[in-house]
This record gives structure tokens, sequence and C-alpha cells, in this order.
């Protein structure tokens, strides 16, 4: 048994199991509708406008100071809104526990760390291969059809790595299997591609629906590797990625089953008529890449999924530098927690502007707030900074995801966002590795200046490509 449990933070582990944030692909079609009203403007999905953030406005109410909350108590009276909600969270809280959980199962059972991490990121790695290929085909068949012959896959491959480590398989057998457990389309981005479809008339509810699943994948990934690491060490090694698996399977069912919600699948009809759809795709059935607009999200998501990565590894050890390692996991929640309240603010207010230049003030923002965790001299200073540094994370996201929309033909919406899902994740990858090397090499109290690196890429990019992007918006 490997006697580490107190020194395993559930960020610096969870970079093992892919994408924090980071909301991958959305649906496509047109679902049931809300209910249009006079003063609606008609925006298409994949225009931008110079003054599409005042048509944004117009089309939803505006919360005042005293009902912040107003936007998101309509999102949910939508008939099935809730009941995709819920069955959708039960299995992304399963999702978020897969990576800490392999981990510390592989580790504790076979005293390796390396051989842990390296099954870990062969399943990373083949996630981020086969993900826009499910999303291409949840576009073209529809969510039920693909997500239930997928978790039906995972769970042979999870129960097969089970059994393989509970009874002392040979390392090769691992790494199998983590090709087997790794193909499963996300439900997080499956729920965002409901929202689209249910408020498509109504550009101002799926800038709140943004924020609110944003929200909602911060809170995942602070109670779900903490519940996987209670499960491995408190109960027994397997107990996390049992519980997941099973969550996992239950929670993909239970979403699957929610019909009258889910977009109806692309046809050979919609597909034609989808080509032309945006300035900056490619069409229905060309390569997503040819979009110049997107590649320069793709690019900034790169740089900011090293932020994320590089900033989770760097807080670990600048916390037990101080000598309170155990306040590891508390003093990143927080930084999510700073996330989370940003991103239901941003939800609640009307949108200004346009989504181009959201975009550029965000990855600004997050650029400029890694700067000042260079000077931090101790908990007191470090815990602040932080929480200000994870509110510039939501706006970020949430104005990229917007982008990925109306860059991406309607046909396409889940291989589309499941491209920029996969530049996310590579990039925490990266930034994880990053850390690592900056904290082994330059000391903890420099592990900063990976985090900090990568936001001025990602703010290079980002202005870099403004003019591309605001071409492809059109």
């Amino acid at each position: 048994m490997v006697p580490t449990a107190r020194r395993l933070s559930s960020a610096a582990f969870r970079t093992a199991a892919g994408p924090r944030p980071g909301p991958p692909p959305r649906g496509t079609g047109a679902g049931p509708a809300a209910p249009r009203r006079t003063n609606d403007t008609d925006h298409t999905d994949h225009t931008d406008h110079p003054d599409d953030g005042a048509a944004e406005a117009a089309s939803g109410p505006r919360p005042s100071p005293r009902s912040l909350l107003a936007p998101y108590r309509r999102l949910f009276a939508v008939p099935g809104a809730a009941a995709f909600t819920l069955a959708g969270l039960v299995g992304r809280v399963a999702g978020s526990m897969l990576g800490v959980g392999m981990v510390l199962m592989i580790a504790t059972v076979r005293d390796s760390y390396a051989l842990a991490g390296a099954v870990s990121a062969t399943g990373l790695a083949v996630t981020a291969l086969t993900g826009p290929l499910l999303g291409r085909l949840v576009d073209r068949h529809g969510q039920a059809r693909v997500a239930v012959p997928a978790v039906a896959v995972y769970a042979l491959g999870a129960t097969a790595m089970l059994l393989c480590v509970h009874y002392g398989a040979p390392a090769w057998a691992l790494f199998v299997c983590a090709v087997g457990s790794s193909g499963v389309p996300s439900l997080g981005s499956m729920t965002r591609a409901r929202w689209a479809a249910v408020h498509r008339d109504d550009p101002a509810a799926r800038h709140t629906a943004n924020s609110f699943e944003q929200v909602v994948d911060e809170v995942c990934f602070m109670a779900g590797p903490a519940l996987a690491m209670v499960l491995c060490t408190a109960v027994f090694p397997e107990a996390g990625v049992a519980t997941a698996a099973v969550l996992l399977v239950v929670g993909t069912l239970l979403f699957a089953a929610q019909r009258r919600t889910e977009p109806p699948p692309r046809t050979r009809a919609t597909a034609v008529s989808g080509s032309g759809s945006g300035s900056g795709s490619s069409g229905a059935e060309g390569s997503l890449a040819r979009s110049p607009g997107l590649r320069v999200v793709v690019l900034t998501f790169l740089a900011t999924g090293a932020v994320f990565g590089s900033m989770e590894v760097a807080t670990v050890a600048t916390v037990e530098s101080y000598g309170h390692g155990s306040a590891s996991s508390a003093v990143l929640a927080l930084q999510a927690a700073g996330s989370c309240v940003a991103g239901l603010v941003f939800g609640a207010l009307p949108v200004r502007g346009s989504a181009a230049t959201r975009f550029l003030a965000g990855v600004a923002a997050m650029a400029v707030a890694a700067l000042p965790l260079l000077a931090a001299n101790g908990l007191a200073t470090l815990t602040p900074l932080l929480f200000v540094a994870g509110m510039a994370t939501a706006p970020t996201m949430i104005s990229g995801m917007t982008l990925v929309h109306r860059l991406t033909p309607p046909t396409r919406l889940n291989e589309g966002m499941t491209t920029v899902y996969t530049g996310l994740l590579v990039g925490i990858s990266a930034g994880a590795a990053a850390g690592g090397w900056t904290v082994d090499h330059l000391g903890p109290h420099a592990g900063y200046t990976a985090p900090a690196t990568a936001a001025a890429l990602a703010l290079l990019a980002a202005a870099g490509g403004a003019g591309r992007l605001r071409r492809s918006l059109g």
C-alpha cells in the first residue's frame, strides 16, 4: 500500500481524467423552443455582429440586482429541463471521479505511481482521439442511440479494469482496459446541446444556460475527486472507480431516457442545408479545422487548458511548501468557487458587446489575474488571489463556447464542441507536465511561472487571431 493519501490533491490528479471545466460539445437540431416574445431578436446560432450583445440582451429579461436568479428560474420553466439536468448531473459527477479513482486504485494496489500515471495518460489520449468521432456520431444518430451503446462498452472496460487490478493481471492488460473504457460521450456536452435546442430562438437564455453549465462543471470537479479519494482510502482501493462506473452508467441511461428534450439527429437534408451555415464553417462534411475562427478558439483553449493544468500542480506544490499540504484541496476548491460565483453573475447579467470581444476580454482578465500569484508568500495571500484568478475562468469559457456555437454548422455542433474540447484536454495534460517540471527545477515558489506563461500565450493567441475570428463570424 502507498501511504501517501494525505498528499493527494483531487485537482492534481483530475488532470489525468481530462479537462475540468470545460464544456464540451453541443448537440444540434431543432428541439422544443421556448415561447417567443414580441421583442425577441431573430439571430442564428452561428453569426456574430458588432451589435450582437444588444440583440442578445433584447431577447431576454434584464435581471434586477435583487433578482439575479430570475434568468435561471426561467431556464427550468421549460418542461423536462430539470429532469435531464439532474440525470446528467449524476453521470457528470461520476466522470469527475474517474481520473483520481484510477490513479489512486492502481498506485495503491500496484505500489507504482508511474504505472498509474501511464495508464491514466493512455486513457486520456484515447479520449482525445475518440471525442470528436463520438460527437459526429451523436450529430448523425442522436444522443440516446450513441450514448447507450457507448456507455455499455465503457462498463465492460471498467469492469475488466477492476478485475485486472484486483487479481493482479499483467501491466499491459491495464492499458488495454484503459483504451476500452475511454470512449464515452460527455454528458456535459449533451446537456448543453439540449439547452441549445430548447432555447434555439432565445440567445439570452442560451447565454444563461452556458453560464449555468460552467458552474455545474466546477461543482462536479470539486465534489467528484474528493468523493473518489474518500472511497479509495476509507473503503477499499477499487471503490472509487467502481462507484464512478455505476453512477456513470445510471446517469447516462436516465439522461438518454429523457426523450422529449433530445435534439433530433441530423438528416441528409439538414446536413445539406447546414453546409453553408456560418461564414466560418467548413460545410456539412468538410473538416471543421478549415474554419480560421475555430482554429483561433482551439489554439486559445489549448493554452487555456495549460493554465488550468499547471495552476493545479503549482498550487499543490506551493501549499505544501507552506506546510499546509492537507489544505491543497480546500485552496483549489476556493479557486473553483470564484469561477462559480463569476459564472452565476455573468449568466444573469444582460450581454454586452460581441462574443469575440467578450472572449478576448476574458482571456485578458485571466492573463492579468495570473500575475499576482507570483508574489504570493503565504496561505493568507495565496487564497484570495486564487479566488480572484478563478473568477476569470467562467466568463472566458462561456464566451468561448458561444463562439464555437456560432462558428460551427448547426448539424455538427457536437463534433465542433468536442474538437475544441480536445484542445483543452491536451492543454491540461501539457500544462500539468510543464507545472511539474517548473516545480522540480525552479522550486515550488516559482511554480506559478508556468500558468502565468500559459495565460500570456492564450492572450497572444486570442489577440493575434481576433481579426480572423471576427471575419469568420461575419
